[in-house]
């Protein structure tokens, strides 16, 4: 598989829930920092916990997904039903065919409001 179809491939398995087939496609060594929340996850195990154990009532959709060699972006939409909508901006490295590392940036949408002095230069979406 090319590094973008493991990260496509990454996502479908999470909105799957399919966490065998998420490790399949990490290192066993994996880290994968969360830099908002000050957070690393250390290891295949740790990081297919922690999104399995993630409250139910979520789904993903995946907006887009970049890559150079094995340097891959990929942009999802999180809706959660009690936790509002997240979006998540993740770099990935891919060897030998399994994400080595990874750099997520969660964001809640209208978590970060937009300052007054702005509007005059801005369009709300």
């Amino acid at each position: 598989m090319e590094p973008s179809e493991i990260v496509r491939s990454l996502w479908d398995r999470m909105q799957e829930r399919d966490w065998a087939g998420v490790g399949e496609l990490l290192a066993e060594d994996v880290v994968v920092e969360w830099p908002v929340s000050g957070e690393r996850i250390v290891g295949r195990d740790n990081y297919v916990s922690i999104n399995a154990e993630y409250p139910e009532g979520w789904s993903i959709r995946v907006l887009r997904v970049v890559a150079d060699g094995g340097t891959v972006v990929s942009e999802v939409e999180v809706p959660h039903e009690a936790m509002g909508v997240h979006r998540v901006a993740s770099f990935w490295t891919v060897r030998e065919g399994k994400i080595v590392e990874g750099r997520e940036y969660w964001s809640e949408l209208g978590s970060d409001p937009s300052p007054q002095w702005r509007a005059a230069y801005v369009q709300k979406v």
